[in-house]
Parts: C-alpha cells; sequence; structure tokens
C-alpha cells in the first residue's frame, strides 16, 4: 500500500510517500480502508522535533483518518465491517491507504456526513465542545475566542452560543481571518497581530469585562489580557502556544484580581476531548464547512508547508 514514512525529524521533505506493507488488527483493534486524513498542526511539531514522536523513525506518519472498516481483530464484533469510522492511532500510521486502530478510539460517522468533513471536525470540533463544557458558561458570558477564523478557535466561535456565551469576541490575524470568524458568528473581531491588540481589545469593550478566555495564543499577551477580565470571577482556559511559549501568568498575577487560569492538557484533559469526538460528528451538518483543500496523499509535504505557513482558513485533508 501506499503510505507516508517519517524519514527522520525535520522540515516538510522529511515525509516520503513509500510502498509499505499493509497493516493487520491486531486483537482489540479495526482496520479501515482511508477515505480522509487530516492534516493536523500538532502533527507539525512532532515532525520538526519540537514534540517526542510515539515511535523513532523512519515510520509511517499521522494520528487520525476516516474510512470504511474492513476487518476487525480479535475480540471485536463483526458487525462493524463495512461501517465509517473516524479513528485515532497509537501515535503513528494514519497517513496510509489502511489504517489499524483500537477499536476503543474509533467513533462512527452519522449518515449524511462525509469522510472529508468528519475528519476536519473530529479533533478541533472535540477541543472546542470539551473547553466550552469546562468553562461552565451560564448564558451571561462576555467569552474571547483567540484565533478564532481557525481551527478550535472556529469551533469555539461557531459552538460558544449554544453553551451559554452571551457575547463572542474573537481575535485573528489579519483582515481575510477577521471576516472569516465575523461569518463564523463572532460579535466583534480584533486584530491579533497588532503589537498592541489588548489595548484595541479595551477599546471594543468600552468598559465591559470578560468573563472567559480561550487561549491559544500563550505568551505575554496572556498576562496583559488579566486587566480586562472580570474581577473575582473571570477564567482563562489556556489550550496552546501559537505564541511559542504557554501563557505566562503567575499566581501572584491571578490572585490580587481574583482570577483562575485553567490548564487544559495532559492525558486527563485528553480523555475529556476523546469522549467529545461523537458529540462534535452529529453536530457536523449544522456547522460551517471545515474543509478547505483536498491533496493526494502523496502531496503530504506540501499540506504541512501550507498548515504550517497559517494561511488556510479551513482544514488541509489528504486522500489516498
Amino acid at each position: 500500500m501506499q503510505a507516508i514514512v517519517m524519514t527522520g525529524v525535520g522540515g516538510p521533505e522529511v515525509l516520503v510517500a513509500r510502498e509499505v506493507p499493509a497493516p493487520r488488527p491486531a486483537a482489540g483493534e479495526i482496520m479501515i480502508r482511508t477515505e480522509a486524513v487530516p492534516v493536523l498542526y500538532p502533527e507539525t511539531l512532532l515532525r520538526s522535533g519540537v514534540f517526542p514522536m510515539a515511535a523513532e523513525p523512519p515510520v509511517v506518519f499521522g494520528f487520525q483518518a476516516a474510512g470504511e472498516v474492513t476487518e476487525v481483530g480479535a475480540g471485536v464484533d463483526p458487525s462493524l465491517v463495512g461501517r465509517r469510522m473516524v479513528v485515532a492511532t497509537m501515535g503513528t500510521g494514519s497517513y496510509a491507504e489502511f489504517v489499524c486502530a483500537p477499536v476503543d478510539a474509533a467513533v462512527p460517522i452519522p449518515d449524511g456526513v462525509c469522510a472529508d468533513d468528519a475528519a476536519a471536525a473530529v479533533m478541533s470540533g472535540s477541543v472546542a465542545i470539551a473547553l466550552l463544557e469546562a468553562a461552565g458558561l451560564t448564558g451571561t458570558e462576555t467569552v474571547l475566542v483567540e484565533a478564532g477564523a481557525t481551527g478550535v478557535g472556529s469551533f469555539l466561535v461557531q459552538l460558544a452560543e449554544e453553551f451559554g456565551a452571551a457575547r463572542v469576541i474573537a481575535s485573528a490575524g489579519g483582515a481575510a481571518k477577521a471576516v472569516r470568524a465575523r461569518e463564523l458568528g463572532a460579535d466583534d473581531v480584533v486584530d491579533h497581530r497588532e503589537a498592541q491588540w489588548t489595548d484595541a481589545l479595551r477599546e471594543n469593550l468600552d468598559g465591559a469585562t470578560i468573563d472567559v478566555v480561550f487561549d491559544s495564543l500563550g505568551g505575554t499577551s496572556a498576562l496583559d489580557l488579566l486587566d480586562v477580565m472580570t474581577p473575582a470571577r473571570g477564567r482563562m482556559l489556556s489550550y496552546g502556544w501559537l505564541s511559542g511559549a504557554p501563557a505566562q501568568v503567575s499566581a501572584a498575577d491571578l490572585i490580587p484580581r481574583g482570577l483562575t487560569l485553567i490548564g487544559c492538557a495532559g492525558p486527563a484533559w485528553l480523555e475529556r476531548v476523546d469522549g467529545r469526538r461523537a458529540d462534535i460528528l452529529r453536530r457536523v451538518p449544522a456547522l460551517a464547512p471545515a474543509v478547505e483543500t483536498t491533496l493526494p496523499l502523496s502531496r503530504a509535504n506540501k499540506a504541512h508547508e501550507l498548515v504550517e505557513s497559517r494561511a488556510p482558513l479551513g482544514k488541509i485533508i489528504l486522500r489516498p
């Protein structure tokens, strides 16, 4: 079968199309014939060596795929054969024509949802639902969604009102992404590429405050935001480091303001996210299309270049 092998740590060029033996499902696993592979931003960090890989290269790359179950391993219900599923691997193996994964890490694709849309929504959307649940919105809050035009942020903007936000403010990087964030439902948008973007946010608030910040940027802007958050009940949910560093805030910054920083990461958090995959797939028909570009599997290196440029407004999908 054709697969994309990560030949070493480095740039997109280390992702090479090769013919490799097809896998076979072990006990407790299913195998799918792949129809769509989402290219995920965290995968670019693994490929480049920012985060460690689950296995040393050379190895078939990739975390998620969508397709039809063609075979099951011992102990797995054989009636799953023919079902469409999104699967998550143990850390490698999804950039391929056939993918094996634990049945416990598979979720059915609802009727009426295509494989591309399911693959595009499942990771970012499940993270968004987990974040919104953790925020504990009551119907009165003003929320700030950082990077609200793309990825997790795009789903936060679309779902925030359903989960209890009264007003949704988004940050976005540039004019095109600002337009996109408004199309997705943001009431107001500020450009976080501006050096003093938190000052622009303050002016936009016109004396009001932010009750909940969904922080994907991290870095020093997190500290700047504390002064526009609601004293005594404001909370910041930190889940990303798009700036290159986590939120630069300390207990000494939070305690005098009565604010809370919630770290959304780690094994327990990932279990919560995994439990929301079916929830987001049920919502896909009501959401804005998340796919921007589809490419042949053989062009995985090009897909990584696009994702790292941060130019796309939607997901890049690979098709075998």
